[in-house]
């Protein structure tokens, strides 16, 4: 069994959840996420409190046990709270700026790389060297957070391009 799929879902105040056979609705005043469920799993709301149950035990109900759970769980956190994932631009002439709601990195390309933000997603830069990207969808962010990074990767000999701020670089020595 897995252990994230027993623990229950605390569900604040402030968000409404409905249940449904396959789907299950989560929203907060003018947002709403749902999130299918598999058929082998069954929710139950009782309190303010979402637990799951198998209806059978496979291999593959196992495995979709706790997937189901942290995405019910990231979906009422990221309403309650919302999600921010936080790049650092490092190499001289690297920026990045606002162009109204859009995004507008300076990398060292010929060219300027411009990102427009999907609905429910913002960005906002602080100085020239960080962005932060806000929403309510987590895996949302990460692949945002990807894209960006994948313009300029930092490289192992300077450590010039776009990181996650935390990310340790794992430097090289020159000649």
């Amino acid at each position: 069994m897995s252990r994230i799929g027993k623990l229950p879902i605390k569900i604040p105040s402030e968000i409404k959840v409905e249940l449904s056979e396959k789907i299950i609705s989560v929203s907060k005043a003018n947002e709403t996420q749902k999130i299918n469920l598999p058929d082998s799993i069954v929710p139950s709301l009782e309190d303010g409190i979402l637990n799951l149950n198998l209806k059978e035990v496979t291999k593959k109900s196992l495995s979709l046990y706790g997937l189901t759970r942290t995405l019910i769980s990231n979906s009422i956190i990221g309403l309650s709270e919302g999600f921010t994932r936080t790049l650092d631009i490092q190499g001289v002439g690297y920026r990045a700026q606002m162009d109204g709601k859009n995004l507008v990195l300076f990398v060292g390309l010929s060219h300027s790389v411009k990102f427009i933000p999907p609905e429910g997603v913002s960005f906002s830069t602080e100085g020239n060297t960080t962005i932060h990207i806000k929403g309510s969808q987590k895996d949302l962010l990460g692949q945002l957070a990807a894209n960006i990074r994948s313009v300029r990767p930092p490289e192992p000999y300077k450590g010039k391009g776009i990181k996650y701020r935390g990310e340790t670089i794992r430097r090289k020595v020159g000649k």
